[in-house]
């Protein structure tokens, strides 16, 4: 198990930005039986070890020479430069069931997206499980290559579940799946209709000469 040093920290509020440019982290460690206390981290070393475990695989994190078993529960990153200013350490219990949201590992390629050109629609973006803490994966991996069709989907029911892990989302929910490519509409434009000339019989015409005569005549 993965090991962090960390001190209890009584620099707070504004005080903290001192504690940042030192190159340390300002977290919270709380937990069942585990009262909320403010610590600090060496900033390098919670980067490194955050980059191996994730928010779902249990470390050991020492403060002030007391050990706790904890998962880093959250995570707070600066808005624009994406460093992280701050983290929540939750301290649990090895012999109790927790719950935990797994974020899902897409890997491979789908045939169906390669060779027809179908879209990939990634359903879920993590799976809430309940394990001991000891067995929850850091992830859950999926692989694409089985997206063999258009139409192909990938359900919850087809993950191999690790041993001591029971998922908790209903099994023919959808995790990811391959839509057939949209077929845009051709709109063909109507030819306008010819314009019709209207073709006067003689009959008519020696008929509008008879009454114009018949007009001029009374005139």
């Amino acid at each position: 198990m993965l090991e962090l040093k960390a001190k209890t920290r009584t620099e707070l509020g504004k005080k903290a930005k001192a504690l940042r440019r030192a190159d340390f982290l300002p977290a919270v460690l709380y937990g069942e039986g585990v009262p909320a206390q403010s610590i600090t981290v060496p900033y390098k070393d919670f980067s490194k070890l955050y980059k191996e475990v994730g928010e779902t695989s249990i470390l050991k994190l020492d403060v002030d020479g007391k050990p706790y078993n904890v998962l880093i529960y959250d995570v707070v990153p600066d808005p624009i430069k994406g460093k992280i200013l701050h983290a929540d350490f939750y301290a649990v219990r090895m012999d109790r069931v927790i719950r935990a949201k797994i974020p899902m590992e897409f890997f491979g390629e789908s045939p169906a997206v390669k060779n027809e050109n179908g879209i990939l629609l990634k359903v879920m973006q993590e799976l809430e499980v309940e394990a001991f803490p000891q067995d929850l994966p850091r992830e859950i991996r999926v692989d694409l290559g089985l997206l063999e069709n258009l139409e192909s989907r990938f359900l919850v029911k087809d993950i191999p579940i690790p041993k001591g892990v029971k998922i908790l989302v209903e099994p023919d929910e959808v995790v990811v799946l391959v839509q057939a490519p949209k077929v845009e509409e051709v709109v063909v434009e109507a030819a306008p209709a010819p314009e019709v000339t209207e073709v006067k019989t003689e009959r008519e015409v020696k008929t509008e000469l008879k009454k114009k005569e018949e007009e001029e005549a009374q005139e």
